[in-house]
């Protein structure tokens, strides 16, 4: 006889994952994972801020190796992986953006709320930490700088 804690949860879904030159879609990605067996949906959403270290940002881009939606892929398999969680939705913006422009969006859906907080919070991180993507900051004073660039 199999225990409650021997019994695997199956993996969640990856329902979505892209990377994209075109603005972003809070409403896209929650429609992804919407699930009936879930009972938390927890979403991030990235924006471009107006500063950075002290500094004012007047814009920037993002430019992304061809690469990098598969890694966006393999994070999100993780996150789907994580016992409770339903499905899991993540896109990253390229190209140039303007202040308060989205430049990720993702979400997560799992049985608790719990579960939809920690896997959302690995995939962020693990995105962030993994996928080939830099952002390149213009500064109003005239300098710039690439984050995450190798």
């Amino acid at each position: 006889m199999t225990t409650p804690e021997q019994r695997q949860e199956p993996s969640g879904e990856v329902r979505l994952v892209a990377v994209r030159d075109t603005p972003l879609s809070v409403d896209e990605v929650m429609d992804a994972v919407r699930h009936d067996g879930a009972g938390g949906i927890v979403t991030f959403v990235g924006a471009v801020r107006d500063s950075d270290g002290g500094r004012a940002v007047t814009g920037l881009g993002y430019s992304a190796h061809p690469s990098a939606a598969q890694a966006l892929q393999e994070v999100a398999a993780e996150a789907a992986a994580v016992p409770g969680v339903r499905a899991v939705a993540v896109v990253h913006r390229e190209g140039d953006l303007a202040l308060g422009d989205l430049a990720v969006v993702a979400a997560v859906a799992a049985a608790h709320r719990q579960q939809a907080f920690a896997a959302c919070a690995r995939l962020i991180d693990e995105l962030k930490a993994r996928a080939p993507i830099w952002k390149h900051q213009l500064f109003a004073d005239g300098g710039e700088e690439w984050v995450g660039s190798p």
